[in-house]
């Protein structure tokens, strides 16, 4: 195993995919609906091939409720670290991501949604509380490697939500789920873009299967039952538990969302 700083996915030597222009929209189905005979073309192209193998991720513009975390240094930006995603609260200033991801991070951190090459259509927005839950703090137990993080509001008040909209958080779906994948690989300037069903891996892990999800890509969000690519799905997992997130780019994991994460997600939302 090879780790990077702050315990993100292993690096392996890989060719980011170019971005992928015209996106087909997915449609997305929750698991208690529908089957795999009911996914369309674009579903398919997305995930799999007709043999059933799966592709590598595919590089595209991004969407609005999913960001880039980078560390912070006298207000400027410096490398982008991980995925985090902005998910419904009573406040309208949460995101999601993977608690490993903020393992031994030092100094500030800001959350850029919709990040890609260099354009930062949602602004820039610091984190300013991490919430973890007990177990992780004490034993890095992968099965509750998720945080939220408070992003603070706009000088004049508005709250991130209000801009960028949110993803639902789930704490009840079960494999197999259909899901659309997002992460930011560290070695390149776009987020990657996969589309397949998740497995269960054992009772408190997600699996999911598909190329290009390096260094970076951790604490990106599993969505399920989208409406098409812009987001607007549902979280059930995000890219970190087991091999903090997965040894190989090819493979990954999510603890599942389960009474835990909906603990977290409650004080989390309470400020506590």
């Amino acid at each position: 195993m090879r780790w990077s700083a702050g315990g993100r996915k292993p690096l392996r030597l890989f060719a980011v995919l170019a971005a992928a222009a015209g996106l087909a929209a997915l449609l997305l189905v929750p698991a208690t609906g529908g089957a795999a005979d009911d996914m369309g073309p674009s579903q398919l192209a997305a995930g799999h091939d007709t043999a059933g193998a799966p592709h590598n991720g595919q590089a595209f513009a991004g969407v609005a409720a999913v960001g880039a975390l980078f560390s912070e240094n006298s207000g400027q930006l410096g490398t982008h670290f991980c995925t985090a995603t902005v998910v419904h609260s009573s406040h309208g200033d949460l995101a999601v991501t993977a608690a490993h991801c903020l393992s031994g991070t030092p100094g500030p951190i800001a959350f850029v949604p919709g990040y890609a090459n260099g354009q930062q259509p949602f602004g820039i927005w610091q984190v300013t509380r991490v919430y973890t839950d007990e177990v992780w703090q004490s034993a890095q137990d992968p099965d509750h490697d998720v945080a939220f993080l408070l992003v603070s509001p706009a000088s004049d008040g508005t709250r991130i939500e209000d801009v960028t909209g949110a993803e639902q958080l789930g704490t009840s779906w079960v494999a197999p789920a259909l899901v659309n994948v997002i992460g930011y690989p560290d070695s390149a300037d776009q987020p990657v873009l996969c589309a397949n069903w998740t497995k269960s891996f054992s009772p408190t892990q997600l699996e999911f299967d598909c190329g290009g999800y390096t260094n970076g890509t951790s604490g990106g969000p599993f969505l399920a039952g989208q409406s098409g690519a812009a987001g607007q799905g549902t979280v059930i997992g995000v890219i970190g538990g087991y091999q903090l997130g997965g040894d190989t780019p090819e493979v990954s994991y999510s603890a599942v969302f389960g009474a835990a994460v909906a603990v977290l997600f409650e004080t989390a939302e309470a400020g506590g």
